[in-house]
């Protein structure tokens, strides 16, 4: 590691509406760069449902930007900014009060994760870093970066070329998923025990917040499914899921012995020690397919929907819709999956997807940049 490359300063944000995987991504990002000798700190805003406490629990110094009643965005680009509503303030006050955050020093990298940031706001950011970094999920606006990371199936280089500088170095594909390294580690173990696949284990898992409460629709569908009468089910949810109390209700009713999990530590051993999922698209389905997990996806939002669709394509998943045919679904995909030989196909897919390296890969680029 280069002398210079102490200072690594985050800017992403958790909340009811943007959900969970921005921070949680960055939080895998910094662990790493930490154990190369980096100092990393975050810069949040206190929207309803952040993870400033989180991120503190995990050694990390926040800067945390108030609250604001939301202002027009003030965009002079031609593209507008299609979450510009997620930064909690117009562009130019979030751009100022993090230059505030990060401090007088330079710092070696400013890391954006927010689909409410774009040029502009880079621009102006710009004197307060040596190296800025995007990760971004859409190719849907402009970009002032020196790195651009964009992880999803489906996804090529050429997607950027209009939307960043001419030098920028663009990183694609689940080859650079940031996945916690515990996945990697349980790889093998997770695929060894899938070598005679069996339905005992369902693992449900709708994102961190679940803001459209989608847990209970799966789990009130579930009931006329094709499940095994001696499966089990686990369902994860986040510390800030406004339903979770409904979804403890539900989880009583199922016709099979069912756990609701809160704030798991252990996300990796419950993928690997799972036999099926019914899981968001996002963020967590490369954490699946590092573990061979074959999944049922349900798209929960428009920027998943790409990605989602690549994986299918790829037959690492089936896709799942949220309507009123959803107990349909659920049972004739169930039933699909009851064959070991459906189950292995989709597990040899998802492996095929990603090894789970990826956020090695990053922080060794990152760490290596010169000056």
């Amino acid at each position: 590691m280069q002398e210079s490359m102490r200072d690594v300063v985050f800017r992403a944000d958790a909340s009811l509406n943007i959900g969970t995987g921005h921070v949680m991504r960055c939080l895998t990002l910094a662990d790493a760069l930490q154990q190369r000798g980096a100092r990393c700190r975050f810069v949040c805003r206190a929207h309803p449902g952040n993870l400033t406490d989180l991120i503190r629990q995990r050694g990390f110094k926040v800067h945390v930007l108030p609250e604001l009643e939301y202002a027009h965005y003030n965009s002079s680009s031609a593209r507008e900014c299609t979450h510009a509503a997620w930064l909690g303030s117009d562009w130019p006050t979030d751009a100022a009060q993090t230059k505030i955050g990060i401090g007088e020093t330079v710092a070696d990298w400013l890391v954006v994760d927010h689909y409410a940031i774009d040029a502009n706001w880079e621009r102006q950011l710009r004197p307060a870093c040596r190296h800025l970094m995007v990760i971004d999920d859409l190719a849907d606006r402009l970009h002032d970066c020196d790195l651009l990371l964009d992880q999803n199936s489906g996804r090529v280089a050429a997607d950027y070329f209009d939307l960043v500088p001419a030098g920028c170095t663009v990183l694609v594909g689940p080859k650079y998923a940031l996945i916690r390294p515990e996945f990697a580690a349980l790889r093998n173990y997770s695929l060894a025990r899938r070598a005679s696949p069996q339905l005992k284990h369902l693992l449900i898992t709708m994102g961190g917040v679940d803001k459209d409460n989608a847990t209970t629709r799966v789990l009130d569908a579930l009931k006329d499914s094709s499940l095994p009468a001696d499966c089990r089910i686990t369902v994860v949810m986040g510390p800030h899921a406004p339903w979770l109390t409904k979804v403890r209700e539900k989880a009583k009713e199922t016709p099979w012995a069912t756990e609701v999990l809160v704030n798991v530590q252990d996300m990796a051993k419950l993928m690997a020690d799972s036999d099926l999922a019914i899981g968001a698209a996002g963020t967590s389905a490369w954490e699946r397919c590092c573990l061979g997990l074959p999944t049922l996806t349900m798209v929960l939002a428009d920027n998943q929907r790409e990605g989602a669709a690549a994986l299918k394509e790829m037959g690492a998943v089936l896709l799942l819709e949220s309507g009123d045919q959803l107990a349909v679904e659920l049972h004739e995909k169930i039933s699909l999956l009851l064959g070991a030989q459906r189950l292995l196909a989709m597990q040899q897919a998802c492996i095929a997807v990603t090894d789970g390296a990826g956020v090695s890969r990053l922080a060794a680029m990152i760490t290596n940049a010169n000056d």
